[in-house]
C-alpha cells in the first residue's frame, strides 16, 4: 500500500483503539477483536458494520507494517496544519503536490499487505494477513465459525424411591426407535439431571449430550431431606414417659436400636448418625421423629390405671402457663 493523501485525516490508532506507542502484539490483538465483531458475514446487510470493517482493516494494514507505520507517523508529526493537493506543481495551495513532496519517501511499491476486498458472494479474504485465517475461514471463502458439537437432547424419567437410593438403569427410546441405557447413580435427588455424554444430536465436532431430568416417586414411610432421611415412629405413653429402647427400620432393610429418653414429648426428633442417603460426597443421617400414641379404647383395668395416674399427677397442670403466654 502506497502512502495516501487521506492518511492526514485518518487516525488509525483511534480506529483500532490503541495508543500511539502500542506494540505490534497490541495492534494485532485489537484488530482481531474488532474484526470478529464487525465482519460483514457476522452482520449481514449492515452497511455501518461493513464500513467499520473496511476502516479497521485499512488501519491494521498500515500500523502492522513497520515501514508504513513509520511513514504514517511522519505525516502526522507535521501536525494537523499540513494539507496538500494531489497532482502537479500548480495545486490550489500554490505549493508542491502530495506525491511530489512525499513521493520519494512513500512510493516504493507499497507495503506487503493489500487492502481487504468485498465481493458479491461474501467477504474476499485473499488479501488479508494469513495470521487471521482462523477468523475468516482462511482462503477466499466467507466466515467459517469453529466446528461445534451437536445439540443436546433432553428427556424426563420417573423412578421409584428405592431406585433413587440404590441406583438403577433405565432405557430411553428416541424418535428413531433407538434405546439408550442410562445409569442412574445411587443417591440421585428428585429433579436432578443426569448427563449422558455423546448421546445427543451429531455435529461437526462430535455428538451433543443426552440430559435426563429425574423425578423420584414419594415413599410411604421414608421422607428425604437433603441427604437425611426422616421417619415418624410411634411409641406408647409409658415408653415416652419412662424411656425405652426401640427398633426402627433403615434404608438398607435392617433395623437400628434407638434410645428414647424418659420424658420424651411427641414430635421430638432423635438423630441416628450415618443411616441416611449414601452418595459420593458422604452419607446423611436418620431422623427419627417420635409420635406418642394415645390408645383409642381402654379396658376397665387400663381405665383404672389411667385414673390412678391422673390422681397421682393432679398437682401438675400442663396448661398453667398458657394464660401468661397468651397476653398481648
Amino acid at each position: 500500500m502506497a502512502a495516501s493523501q487521506d492518511w492526514i485525516d485518518k487516525d488509525f490508532y483511534k480506529v483500532l483503539g490503541v495508543s500511539k506507542d502500542a506494540t505490534q502484539a497490541d495492534i494485532k490483538k485489537a484488530y482481531r477483536k474488532l474484526a470478529r465483531t464487525h465482519h460483514p458475514d457476522q452482520n449481514p446487510g449492515n452497511a455501518a458494520a461493513e464500513t467499520t470493517f473496511k476502516n479497521i482493516s485499512e488501519a491494521y494494514s498500515v500500523l502492522s507494517d513497520d515501514e508504513q507505520r513509520e511513514q504514517y507517523d511522519a505525516i502526522h508529526a507535521m501536525g494537523s496544519g499540513a494539507r496538500f493537493t494531489s497532482g502537479g506543481s500548480g495545486g490550489a495551495s500554490g505549493g508542491a503536490g502530495f506525491e511530489d513532496v512525499f513521493g520519494g519517501m512513500f512510493n516504493q511499491g507499497g507495503g506487503r499487505r493489500g487492502r481487504s476486498r468485498y465481493s458479491t458472494g461474501g467477504f474476499d479474504t485473499s488479501g488479508l494477513p494469513p495470521e487471521f485465517a482462523d477468523l475468516f475461514g482462511g482462503g477466499g471463502g466467507g466466515f467459517q465459525p469453529p466446528p461445534t458439537k451437536g445439540a443436546d437432547l433432553t428427556a424426563n424419567t420417573s423412578i421409584s424411591f428405592g431406585g433413587s437410593i440404590k441406583g438403577t438403569t433405565i432405557g430411553l427410546r428416541n424418535s428413531r426407535g433407538d434405546v439408550t441405557q442410562v445409569r442412574i447413580p445411587a443417591g440421585v435427588k428428585d429433579g436432578q439431571k443426569i448427563r449422558v455424554r455423546g448421546k445427543g444430536q451429531p455435529g461437526p465436532a462430535g455428538n451433543g449430550d443426552l440430559v435426563v431430568a429425574v423425578s423420584v416417586k414419594a415413599h410411604e414411610f421414608f421422607v428425604r431431606e437433603g441427604d437425611n432421611i426422616r421417619i415418624h415412629v410411634p411409641v406408647t405413653f409409658p415408653e415416652a414417659a419412662m424411656g425405652a429402647q426401640i427398633s426402627v427400620p433403615t434404608l438398607t432393610g435392617d433395623t437400628v436400636r434407638v434410645k428414647v429418653p424418659a420424658g420424651t414429648p411427641s414430635g421430638r426428633t432423635l438423630r441416628v448418625k450415618g443411616k441416611g442417603v449414601s452418595t459420593s460426597k458422604g452419607t446423611g443421617d436418620l431422623l427419627v421423629t417420635i409420635d406418642v400414641v394415645v390408645p383409642q379404647r381402654l379396658s376397665k383395668d387400663a381405665e383404672a390405671a389411667v385414673a390412678a395416674f391422673a390422681e397421682a399427677t393432679s398437682d401438675g397442670d400442663p396448661r398453667g402457663a398458657l394464660k401468661e403466654k397468651a397476653k398481648l
